[in-house]
């Protein structure tokens, strides 16, 4: 059985959402981190995890509108538990990571949505493609650290996730929801 590009392409995308706002550059703790992909093949939800990425985040609550946050997730190190599996996204029917190693989000606006919560939009770039995407984010603080989390739906077929014999929606949903938790200090 084939993976699914749907999950590959929902984890980058979470991946994007993990944007914030603010002023001092903050060191995320990519251990305590996580984007994931989730979508559904044969309408059964299949989740994997992205082992490797980057993030850059600058936030401030009282000014939002100065924030930044830039997500660089390796694709090839998309996980779904099974090697077979990992081998066959990373390829040029999905993720194609050989010639697009990375899925990239890069802020152009943070704006405050009420309480702890934010609304970054930005571009989200997955397999040479490019889409201008809101992603709603939760922000909490805890001590010396601030966490954000988020979802976003993506259609996998927008960034040519799931080319040939794939394309086809009725095995593997266009609907791709990636989630992001990402764990800094201020």
């Amino acid at each position: 059985m084939k993976v699914s590009f749907y999950r590959y392409m929902l984890a980058a995308f979470a991946a994007a959402s993990l944007t914030a706002a603010g002023s001092a550059l903050a060191q995320v703790d990519v251990a305590k981190s996580s984007v994931t992909a989730t979508s559904k093949q044969m309408n059964v939800p299949v989740e994997g995890k992205f082992n490797k990425f980057t993030a850059q985040i600058k936030f401030d609550p009282a000014k939002p509108a100065e924030g930044s946050a830039q997500l660089t997730i390796d694709v090839g190190s998309y996980d779904l538990g099974d090697e077979s599996y990992n081998d066959q996204v990373r390829g040029k029917d999905w993720f194609d990571a050989k010639t697009y190693p990375n899925a990239t989000f890069v802020s152009s606006a943070i704006a405050a949505a009420g309480g702890n919560q934010f609304k970054v939009t930005g571009k989200l770039t997955i397999k040479g493609k490019s889409q201008t995407v809101t992603v709603p984010v939760t922000v909490t603080q805890q001590g010396g650290m601030q966490t954000f989390d988020g979802s976003l739906p993506i259609k996998r077929l927008q960034f040519d996730i799931g080319t040939g014999e794939w394309k086809d929606t009725s095995v593997v949903a266009d609907d791709v929801v990636i989630k992001f938790h990402i764990v800094s200090s201020k």
